[in-house]
C-alpha cells in the first residue's frame, strides 16, 4: 500500500499546501509600528498592536464603522478613494491621523493610519512663531516711526525738550529691536548644531563664576555666588553655556524683587554638574511652567517688555541644555520665588 504521505516519485513527504494570503496578512502586520487594518467586506478580520491600542483591543471582528467613526473615512472604507484623508481626533483631541486604504484583493483592503500630529505642532509652531517675532519687531517698528514723523516737525529751539524725551525712548526702541535680532540668531544658530554633540571639555565652575563677576556689576550685592574652587568639567561650547548660565541669571535679577538676593549655586554629585540660580520673585503658577520655555511666551507679557525682555531667553536655555545633553528643571512658587535647575553631565573620566 502506498504511503500517503510520500510523492508518486517516493522522494520525500508531500509538503503543506502553501498558506492562503489571508493566513500571511496577520504575522506581516503585526511587524509593523503604523496603526494597520485589514477589511473582509466592511468587517475588520485583522487589526495590528498599533491599531488595537489606538481603537481598542476588542475592534477585530467589529463593523469597520463602530472603529472608525470619522464621516472623512467613508469613501476609503469603502474603496471608492485610496487617501489620503486627515482624521483628527482618534486617540485625543489634538491628534492627527492620515489615513490611507488600499486593496489586496476583492473584498479585502488594508488600511493604513498614519501619526500627523508631530508635523501638525511643527507646522502650528513655525506659523506661530512667524506671526509672534513679526509682532514683536512691528510694536518698536512703530513706535520709532510715529516720533521719526513727530521729529520731523519739532525743529524749533522751544521743542529740544521733547525731542531729547522722543530720542531717548527712540534710542530705547531701537535697542530693543537689536537685542530681539540678537536672540532670534542666536537661537537659530543652536537650533542649527543641536544634533551636533559638543566634544570639547569645558570648566563650567570657571564659565560660572566669570558670569557672576560680570554681572554682579548690574545686580550690585544681590548675587550671591557658590562654586566649587576646583574645576568642574563637562563636555561643551563655551560660549553657548555662558549664554545659557547668563540668560538665567539675568532672568533671576529682572524678575526677582529689588534688594531680594539671587542665589548662584554649582554642585557636583553622582556624576553630574548642577547649576541652579534661585530668585525672591513673584513666582510663576503652576499651571503656566509647561510653557514658559516657548517661543515669545511670556507669563506677563507687558512687564516682561517693559524690563527689556524678548520672550527668547528660556528658549534659548532650553536648546543648548538639550545639545548639552543637560536637563532643565523649573520650580516656582507664587509669592516665594523661581529656582532654574541645569543639570549636566560631567566629561568621561571626572570625579564626582
Amino acid at each position: 500500500m502506498r504511503n500517503p504521505f510520500r510523492t508518486r516519485l517516493g522522494d520525500g513527504p508531500i509538503p503543506p499546501p502553501p498558506p492562503r494570503p489571508a493566513d500571511q496578512i496577520g504575522p506581516l502586520i503585526e511587524a509593523l509600528g503604523d496603526p494597520l487594518i485589514v477589511l473582509d467586506g466592511y468587517h475588520i478580520s485583522h487589526a495590528n498592536a498599533a491599531a488595537r491600542a489606538l481603537l481598542g483591543q476588542h475592534i477585530v471582528g467589529d463593523y469597520v464603522r463602530l472603529a472608525l467613526r470619522h464621516p472623512a473615512a467613508t469613501p476609503i472604507v469603502a474603496g471608492d478613494e485610496d487617501g489620503p484623508v486627515e482624521l483628527s481626533g482618534l486617540g485625543g483631541h489634538d491628534r492627527l491621523w492620515e489615513l490611507t486604504g488600499g486593496t489586496i484583493r476583492p473584498g479585502i483592503r488594508l488600511l493604513r493610519l498614519t501619526d500627523r500630529s508631530g508635523a501638525r505642532a511643527a507646522e502650528r509652531m513655525r506659523v506661530d512663531f512667524v506671526a509672534n517675532a513679526s509682532h514683536e519687531l512691528r510694536t518698536p517698528l512703530a513706535a520709532l516711526i510715529g516720533f521719526i514723523e513727530t521729529l520731523e516737525d519739532a525743529n524749533g529751539p522751544e521743542d529740544a525738550e521733547a525731542r531729547a524725551r522722543f530720542l531717548k525712548i527712540m534710542a530705547g526702541e531701537a535697542q530693543r529691536m537689536q537685542r530681539l535680532i540678537d536672540d532670534l540668531l542666536s537661537l537659530s544658530r543652536i537650533e542649527a548644531d543641536r544634533y551636533a554633540r559638543p566634544r570639547g571639555k569645558v570648566d563650567l565652575a570657571s564659565i560660572v563664576g566669570v558670569a557672576c563677576g560680570e554681572l554682579g556689576v548690574q545686580g550690585g550685592e544681590r548675587i550671591r555666588c557658590d562654586v566649587p574652587k576646583r574645576p568642574v568639567t563637562i563636555e561643551g561650547d563655551a560660549a553657548q553655556l555662558s549664554q545659557l548660565v547668563q540668560n538665567i541669571v539675568v532672568n533671576a535679577l529682572k524678575y526677582g524683587r529689588p534688594d531680594t538676593p539671587v542665589r548662584v549655586t554649582l554642585t557636583v554629585d553622582a556624576g553630574n554638574a548642577r547649576f541652579s540660580v534661585a530668585d525672591e520673585g513673584e513666582g510663576i503658577p503652576a499651571e503656566y511652567l509647561p510653557r514658559v520655555t516657548e517661543r515669545f511666551y511670556r507669563v506677563d507679557p507687558g512687564r516682561s517688555r517693559a524690563i527689556g525682555g524678548t520672550g527668547l531667553g528660556l528658549a534659548i536655555v532650553k536648546h543648548i541644555a538639550e545639545r548639552h545633553r543637560g536637563e532643565l528643571d523649573i520650580a516656582s512658587a507664587p509669592g516665594v520665588g523661581t529656582t532654574v535647575t541645569v543639570t549636566f553631565p560631567l566629561a568621561t573620566g571626572e570625579l564626582s
